[in-house]
């Protein structure tokens, strides 16, 4: 059940972004569009619930309320920058914006350590989730699942790091200066 909302939740994210941009630029209407915005935040509400309803009613953790603690976690360090992402993009294809910038160099590099902050913020929410969907539980041997859950935030966490170290040891080149090699 907990995979079925996570997947109905992904979706519901989507269409709440995607229907909040085509309201504002294809539409013009801008008030229906902050509705449709708040709205994907509002799922990760609904997801906490699902997972903690099904969790207290009896059901063994398993690898679905783990992934679900790490969605929650996803979505609340990178969801404002995702809506961001699309709303360039669309800003751009359908309301006359400016093209996407493709970020080089130190901008790049930054922007990689930018990013470890926000992982880093992502893993801690999701580490507090599960925590407190252990705690909320309280049977640790239908919370197994969930202690197992630890090692990948590190992981995620890690790789992050190396992400951010490589492209400060060899920043992004231009796509003209990486071309002409």
């Amino acid at each position: 059940m907990v995979l079925t909302v996570i997947v109905a939740c992904e979706i519901g994210f989507w269409v709440a972004v995607l229907g909040g941009l085509a309201a504002r630029y294809l539409l013009h209407r801008r008030r229906l569009s902050v509705v449709l915005l708040l709205a994907a935040p509002l799922l990760d509400v609904v997801l906490l619930v699902a997972t903690a309803t099904d969790l207290r009613s009896g059901a063994t953790a398993s690898l679905e309320h783990g992934l679900a603690a790490l969605y929650l976690g996803f979505s609340v360090a990178y969801g404002h920058r995702l809506v961001h992402w699309a709303d360039v993009r669309f800003a751009h294809r359908f309301a006359g914006g400016p093209a996407p910038v493709r970020l080089t160099g130190t901008a790049y590099t930054r922007a990689c350590w930018a990013d470890v902050a926000r992982t880093t913020l992502a893993v801690s929410v999701a580490a507090v989730v599960l925590l407190g969907l252990i705690g909320w539980v309280d049977v640790p041997e239908r919370t197994e699942a969930l202690r197992a859950e630890f090692p990948l935030l590190g992981l995620i966490l890690g790789l992050e790091l190396l992400w951010a170290a490589s492209y400060t040891v060899w920043p992004r080149r231009p796509a003209e200066a990486a071309t002409a090699r």
